[in-house]
């Protein structure tokens, strides 16, 4: 068994722990945010002082594959979540009413989760690390450098361990990197004398304006969670214990959508969307809250097969980031969590052997989710950019627009569609399935579904309203 330290106490990087201590290994967590757990829900909700994570209080998502990695990697913890308020989530029972084949397939079980608001699903994680016994969490320490090792590559430098900002050095076998959106890995490295991570990184230019609400009763779904709209998107996410929130999204250019930081003008916008409109019938809990400045971020830690350092790894989002609308980012890190739990049990002890292994099953079982919400996002933007300027939106000529339009009518569509929203599924996986392909052929012809709601000219005016 090895030693290894992990930066950042996210949800990823306390998942990772409590995985890596499980297996025996001595873990320490080093967190730059000081304040300590809340002891309860509420209390994580509204005094948890988290800075260092620009989106702890903007809506997330849990989806199916987080539920599965849980229970396959930290059985128990899906039980937690459900104590502290989270709640169950069966997207099966939203079936458009376009659907008539309402029977039940073999395996719909799969598709059903539990989801909650970040902060109260990190203080559930963040007590599960805290109760195991190989997690050593140091809140308020601060990385400020790595330590070198010998090398175990010739030419590669060897990440050895960390510098704290208060100049304690922690040795160690394996450094992990979550530090998630603000990682500053590269610099990290570039100290040592590695060769550049590669990078690419682009703000598509989304604004969020987000309210919270509270009520006796969660809203009945009547459409998509994320529901494109023209020049927006709504995205209607349930909460833990009676909260729920509504999103509105746009181009961050697009002038005319600022006045959403007005609640009235966000109300009156929503109520004016007949799929949404009910989930205002609540309390309000914040503001409407804003966001901007997101990057859509991937990097690669080695060039040619060969690692930039071994003895060092990133997962979550310091390895890559992008638009948080589809609500992937804690689906995805956990599925990049227990890759590399299965890479260390069977590569500790060879680092050069580790890191080749890890970037192989990050290339096969990550990047293809971050790959297809690339795609999406660019798509969506060109949408959103052709109805503010008048113009008629992009063809939908994709194989993922085909299968949007077979599962507004098929029951195997829509089963494959929600696969590929839950992180269950690439999108070639299903559409190689033969179900899916007599439905994509048999619905080839048909026109997208109905978006229920302002146009542009009715929007506008609502905003300035």
């Amino acid at each position: 068994m090895g030693a290894v330290v992990i930066c950042g106490g996210g949800v990823i990087g306390l998942m990772t722990a409590t995985m890596l201590a499980r297996d025996g290994h001595d873990v320490t967590v080093l967190e730059s945010d000081p304040a300590g757990v809340p002891e309860c829900p509420e209390q994580a909700w509204s005094a948890w002082d988290r800075r260092g994570v620009a989106q702890f209080r903007q809506p997330h998502n849990l989806f199916a594959r987080f539920r599965e990695v849980c229970d396959a990697e930290l059985p128990g913890l899906t039980d937690d979540l459900l104590g502290a308020g989270c709640v169950p989530i069966d997207p099966l029972a939203a079936l458009p009413p376009s659907i008539t084949d309402r029977t039940p397939r073999p395996g719909d079980e799969r598709v059903r989760f539990v989801t909650g608001r970040r902060p109260v699903v990190e203080s559930v994680v963040a007590a599960a690390a805290a109760r195991e016994p190989g997690v050593e969490m140091r809140r308020g320490t601060r990385v400020a450098a790595l330590l070198a090792g010998p090398e175990s590559l010739r030419g590669v430098p060897h990440v050895a361990g960390v510098r704290t900002s208060a100049g304690e050095e922690l040795r160690a076998d394996l450094v992990v990197d979550a530090t998630g959106r603000r990682s500053v890995a590269p610099s990290w490295l570039a100290a040592l004398g590695a060769r550049p991570v590669g990078q690419e990184a682009e703000d598509r230019g989304f604004v969020y304006y987000t309210r919270y609400f509270t009520g006796p009763e969660r809203p009945v779904r009547r459409g998509p969670a994320l529901f494109p709209l023209g020049s927006v998107s709504l995205l209607t996410l349930e909460g833990d214990n009676d909260t729920w929130s509504v999103t509105v999204f746009g181009a961050a250019h697009d002038r005319a959508l600022r006045a959403f930081r007005d609640p009235g003008t966000f109300t009156r916008v929503v109520a004016a969307c007949p799929l949404q409109a009910h989930w205002l019938a609540g309390t309000p809990i914040t503001e409407v809250l804003a966001m901007g400045g997101i990057l859509d971020r991937h990097r690669r830690f080695s060039t040619g097969g060969t690692p930039v350092a071994t003895g060092f790894v990133a997962v979550g989002d310091a390895w890559a980031c992008t638009n948080p609308s589809a609500g992937r980012g804690l689906s995805v890190g956990a599925v990049h969590a227990q890759q590399l739990r299965a890479v260390v049990r069977a590569h500790l002890d060879d680092p050069a052997a580790l890191a080749r292994a890890f970037e192989e099953r990050t290339e096969r079982s990550v990047r293809p989710f971050h790959d297809h919400q690339l795609a999406a996002d660019r798509v969506r933007m060109a949408e959103m950019t052709a109805a503010r300027r008048g113009e008629d939106p992009p063809p939908a000529t994709s194989p993922l627009a085909a299968l949007v339009r077979a599962a507004a009518r098929d029951a195997d569509a829509f089963r494959g569609m929600i696969d590929i929203l839950l992180c269950l599924a690439f999108l070639d996986e299903v559409l190689a399935r033969p179900a899916v392909a007599e439905a994509l052929a048999a619905h080839a012809e048909d026109p997208p579904p109905p978006t229920p709601g302002p146009d542009r000219r009715q929007l506008v005016e609502l905003l300035a309203a």
